[in-house]
């Protein structure tokens, strides 16, 4: 007997090419395209890998744990890196990034996440790009949870390296991601001896097999589902519209926060200024006495379908995470997890009591 999900014809290069396409006409990037075959991680460290070496000197900006996970990478792969950490509750500025290339005329390329949905802020990448292209240094981005929640512009910003991954505000599947590159960042790998070759890591391989090849021949057989299920998330943006997606998102941030308030008790948004808060996921702050993996999990018994997670490693205790991003992005959902979290902490403070 076919099924539907196994029974699959394999997937072509035009095919696999014209998935590419779409999501380039997504970022707005005239930039190489490279769907790559994994999680966001795979093209993330990748593109370190491919691009910083000994004679690197990084910026890495820290606003929540994915920063410090580039800075790891970075000075893995010998390169000098000072990092710019700011508190997880805010973002960094501009302003910030200028005086440290001042302070260090040397870096040659910066590293920044976009939004992290782990805590909830999001970054000024149009203002931190003209600071970048001021410096002429090499553009490193992560908008995997950015992407499909607000604008995505690596050509407006001047970005270099763009990796985004589906299983977001796309709404898509996790094991399939992308990165758009720039020629300079080409040519930095080109001339990184260092960079991975003949590596399931290497980006350099997927271009002198794939786009050099004018992407006639794929390098390895494609994970039909995945590449089929993120057809299918850039198609659904395209009928809808990108903007009515991400209007979506900021909207479910806007009524998460303003509920958040509404309900007292102690909860307040953990990222401090509205402007500084991602669309992608609102962060709240529990109140004083309060355990959030225990909030958490006391919301969940409640309503196992509500997009609630404690924040992770030391924000166990303190952190709510409401993921209001893909299919979650609605008043409906939105209504719902507060109304569990609602329940919970009363629960909670008159067990206390």
């Amino acid at each position: 007997m076919t099924h539907p999900f196994l029974d699959l014809p394999p997937l072509s290069a035009a095919h696999f090419a014209s998935i590419e396409d779409r999501v380039a006409r997504l970022l707005g990037t005239r930039q190489d395209v490279v769907i790559t075959q994994g999680e966001a991680l795979l093209p993330l460290e990748g593109a370190i890998r491919a691009t910083a070496g000994p004679g690197t000197t990084a910026l890495n900006v820290i606003t929540g744990p994915y920063g410090q996970t580039f800075g790891d990478w970075l000075r893995d792969c010998g390169a000098t890196v000072h990092d710019l950490a700011v508190p997880f509750h805010a973002a960094v500025g501009a302003d910030q990034v200028r005086e440290a290339f001042a302070e260090h005329p040397e870096i040659d390329f910066v590293s920044l996440v976009h939004a992290e949905a782990a805590t909830g802020n999001t970054n000024p990448v149009a203002e931190i790009g003209e600071a970048v292209r001021e410096q002429g240094a090499l553009f490193y981005l992560d908008a995997v949870a950015s992407v499909g929640a607000e604008p995505v512009l690596p050509d407006a910003w001047g970005v270099d390296l763009c990796v985004i991954g589906a299983q977001k505000a796309m709404g898509g599947p996790a094991g399939v991601s992308a990165v758009s590159v720039s020629e300079r960042a080409w040519a930095r790998m080109a001339a990184n001896p260092a960079a991975p070759r003949r590596s399931y890591l290497s980006l350099l391989d997927w271009k002198e097999r794939w786009i050099d090849g004018g992407r006639k021949a794929l390098p390895h057989a494609p994970a039909q589902l995945e590449m089929l299920a993120l057809q299918a998330c850039v198609e659904r943006i395209e009928s809808v519209g990108l903007e009515t997606v991400m209007a979506r998102h900021r909207e479910a941030a806007r009524a998460t926060r303003a509920g958040a308030a509404a309900l007292g008790g102690g909860l307040e948004p953990y990222v401090h200024e509205e402007r500084h808060a991602a669309p992608v996921a609102t962060t709240l702050r529990v109140p004083a006495g309060v355990v959030a993996s225990e909030l958490v999990a006391r919301a969940l018994r409640a309503d196992p379908s509500v997009p609630l997670a404690a924040g992770g490693g030391a924000l166990a205790g303190e952190m709510v995470r409401v993921n209001h991003y893909g299919a979650d992005a609605t008043p409906e959902a939105v209504r719902a997890t507060l109304t569990a979290l609602g329940s919970a902490l009363e629960s909670m403070t008159e067990s206390r009591n």
